[in-house]
């Protein structure tokens, strides 16, 4: 059984502004997509958890953040703008589960249902909530909010925030931090926010005109459902990584992004690689707890060719330290850049390839030698490496996006394909070149890349 009942909310401000930039960017993947990108998921809760804690906690979200309050509408000429609500209802969902069912399988075909359902971004509020009760108690909780509205970073800041809720009351224990999405649109039209714009398209203008176009072998046939879900999970890899790191005294980061350029180059021959990352931008002033969407896609460009494999790790700490600096920029100006560069080519250029560290506080930092497994025990471990095949979809999506998942002790891989760019053999490659250059690596300075 299930029903839903509205929570009012009253926060702070209220009026339309322009888009923000992290907006704008989300704005362009909406409409080149067809899609409204969705941003929460799925858990337990803790005992002692009541219905009124989470009407306490909606209500709570909904008041302090501007962001939450907020919906995109579009003007007579189609301009986007953002429009915050001061109050209102929002609807909280409650599903009583009935005897036999597992809640956590009912919780997570909630999330699915939340994440693809139709979302209307002009009139809906940016919220979707549900509590999932067995034998009446508040067992499971579900949340989805959608990226116009908030990022991955900007949902652990929401999730920090909870810290200063009493929910016992629904008082707020602390001020908010962080910025609201109104005034960074209006800072990000100050001179200072214009001018590290501009010097970061300057960035992006150096590579546009250099990088190769192509980034893969195709257009191939594609297969029925054209975009294909792999998951590769590695014990291996992991202690490979741990000594690589150990030896070239870098984060694992770097080390994943060199083996997955590597890979590509193996199978696409399309170097110097060009890979799109998006960059969180939270070190910028007032950005670490604003929740909102303040990430953007940078472009990050090294090459992997006639070096070792230890030179191409430290090419790609460069690489990503550039690419952090130069992520933040109005993306109706980089479109336009684009477009200019491209007629100077005179070809389009490919961009449609990703990695994602998604790891967050299980990422490996710089390991110490005395924890680095010896060459024994990486290769004992080869045999519990496992691939399996994931979701396959017909919603558009980039051609390659690697995503490296939270894992606390082997690396877990999770690479999204179009078909029509890499083959499902080509995928498999990719995430197998990724361990072996690893394993190869793992023991020898001197090892190249091969390509």
């Amino acid at each position: 059984m299930q029903r839903t009942i509205m929570v009012p909310f009253h926060g702070d401000g209220a009026g339309t502004e322009e888009l923000t930039w992290g907006q704008w960017t989300v704005w362009r993947m909406m409409n080149g997509f067809g899609a409204v990108f969705m941003v929460g998921g799925a858990m337990k809760l803790e005992e002692g958890t009541t219905l009124q804690h989470i009407e306490h906690l909606l209500a709570f979200v909904m008041r302090r953040h501007e962001s939450l309050r907020t919906r995109i509408r579009t003007e007579s000429d189609g301009t986007p703008r953002q429009v915050v609500s001061s109050s209102g209802e929002v609807g909280l969902e409650i599903v009583d589960i009935e005897d036999g069912e597992d809640p956590a399988a009912v919780a997570e075909a909630l999330r699915e249902r939340y994440e693809f359902e139709p979302f209307d971004i002009a009139e809906d509020w940016p919220v979707r909530m549900a509590v999932v009760r067995k034998d009446g108690v508040p067992d499971h909780f579900v949340a989805m909010y959608p990226h116009m509205a908030i990022d991955a970073y900007g949902f652990d800041a929401l999730v920090g925030d909870l810290a200063n809720l009493d929910r016992e009351t629904g008082a707020e224990l602390a001020e908010r931090g962080g910025i609201q999405p109104r005034d960074l649109a209006r800072k990000q039209r100050e001179s200072s926010a214009q001018r590290q714009g501009q010097a970061s398209l300057r960035y992006w203008e150096r590579w546009l005109m250099e990088v190769p176009a192509r980034r893969f072998n195709g257009p191939y046939t594609g297969s029925e459902q054209r975009w294909w879900d792999s998951t590769y999970d590695s014990r291996a890899a992991f202690l490979a990584v741990g000594a690589i790191s150990a030896r070239t005294g870098m984060h694992s980061g770097p080390v994943l992004l060199a083996a997955y350029a590597v890979a590509l180059e193996k199978v696409t021959k399309a170097g110097p690689s060009a890979i799109r990352m998006v960059v969180s931008n939270r070190f910028r002033p007032d950005f670490a707890r604003s929740v909102s969407v303040v990430a953007q896609p940078g472009l990050c460009v090294f090459d992997v060719r006639d070096c070792t494999f230890d030179e191409a790790v430290v090419r790609a700490w460069h690489a990503q330290i550039a690419t952090g600096k130069n992520a933040y920029y109005d993306p109706r100006k980089l479109a336009e850049l684009r477009e200019r560069v491209e007629k100077e080519r005179g070809e389009q250029l490919d961009l449609m390839l990703y990695f994602n560290d998604r790891r967050k506080t299980l990422a490996q930092p710089v390991a110490e030698p005395e924890a680095v497994a010896d060459a024994e025990q990486m290769w004992d471990a080869l045999p519990q490496s496992r691939l399996t095949w994931g979701i396959r979809s017909n919603a558009p999506d980039v051609k390659a996006y690697l995503d490296v998942n939270g894992s606390p002790d082997t690396v877990n891989l999770t690479l999204r394909s179009d078909t029509q760019a890499l083959t499902p053999s080509e995928q498999v490659t990719v995430l197998r070149t990724m361990e072996e250059i690893l394993l190869a690596a793992a023991f020898d300075p001197q090892c190249p890349t091969g390509v």
